[in-house]
């Protein structure tokens, strides 16, 4: 078995691949601490013979987990942000400080779409652009749902977002002040989407197919008017290209990926921008 580590500021998550079948045999998720140990909230350690590490995590957080699976596991791959990978040239002054997970993002949809705009939705919302020749051009960070619910101090147990509704209804006045509060956030979050991605494709003439991943991208799709496809496994998608393992994987073929769609045409996002821009 594969396992493969998404280990994030807040949750870590994880997922054991066949290595002859490349299946996905099960996943699951923990809270990030301090030490990570063999438990009934992780998989089995002695089926596994070679993991894959994305992680933001602090340092400390990452040397303990990777300490820890060195010890029972005979190969461990940790991703790390370089300045070039898969034919993709990170767009960073300093490409070692670009997030991993975003790198890992950016991999996976240069190798599924040939350019992109990778968006993960979690704690924050990641907004990254990749052109058709590989030139990733860097991205945008913005408070993510939950974030934004803190920062109102109003905290996140009463103010829940139903990852069911409707985008209309999200995008309508709120009547009461929970409404209130989650439709204003959701609508800072697919607004700032919206635009950014109009305003960049805008710049570089060109209409780049749209990933969403993260634990808010079903809800946050809901409301992003640009053509989409929600890939959650979009980083270990970005794992699996940087480290192929097995058969498929050599062939390129990247477990759950998505089918893109075509991104309407730069003269129909160019038109929309400039009447938004006359509002």
């Amino acid at each position: 078995m594969i396992l493969d580590l998404d280990i994030g500021n807040t949750l870590s998550k994880w997922r054991l691949k066949d290595a002859d079948s490349s299946e996905i045999r099960s996943r699951g998720a923990v809270w990030t601490r301090e030490e990570w140990r063999p438990g009934a909230d992780i998989p089995d350690l002695d089926v596994v013979e070679a993991v894959r590490i994305s992680s933001v995590a602090r340092a400390a957080v990452l040397d303990e987990t990777v300490g820890l699976l060195r010890r029972r596991v005979n190969h461990v791959h940790v991703a790390r942000s370089t300045a070039e990978a898969l034919g993709v040239v990170n767009g960073y002054e300093e490409p070692g400080r670009l997030g991993v997970d975003r790198w890992m993002g950016a991999l996976a949809g240069y190798q599924l779409a040939g350019g992109c705009c990778a968006v993960d939705c979690g704690s924050a919302i990641t907004i990254d652009f990749v052109l058709p020749g590989g030139q990733h051009l860097g991205g945008f960070i913005v408070p993510g749902l939950r974030l934004m619910k803190e920062s109102l101090k109003l905290g996140t147990r009463n103010v829940a977002i139903d990852p069911e509704s409707e985008a209309d209804a999200l995008l309508e006045p709120g009547r009461r002040t929970v409404d209130a509060v989650n439709h204003g956030i959701y609508m800072a979050a697919v607004s700032a989407i919206n635009r950014i991605y109009s305003e960049v494709c805008d710049q570089e003439g060109v209409a780049l197919p749209m990933l969403l991943t993260g634990g808010d991208a079903r809800v946050i799709s809901r409301g992003v008017q640009v053509l989409h496809a929600v890939w959650p496994d979009m980083v270990y998608g970005g794992l699996e290209a940087r480290f192929p393992l097995t058969l498929a994987e050599r062939a390129g073929k990247m477990a759950g990926a998505p089918c893109v769609p075509e991104p309407v045409s730069l003269e129909k996002i160019r038109a929309g921008l400039a009447f938004s821009m006359l509002l």
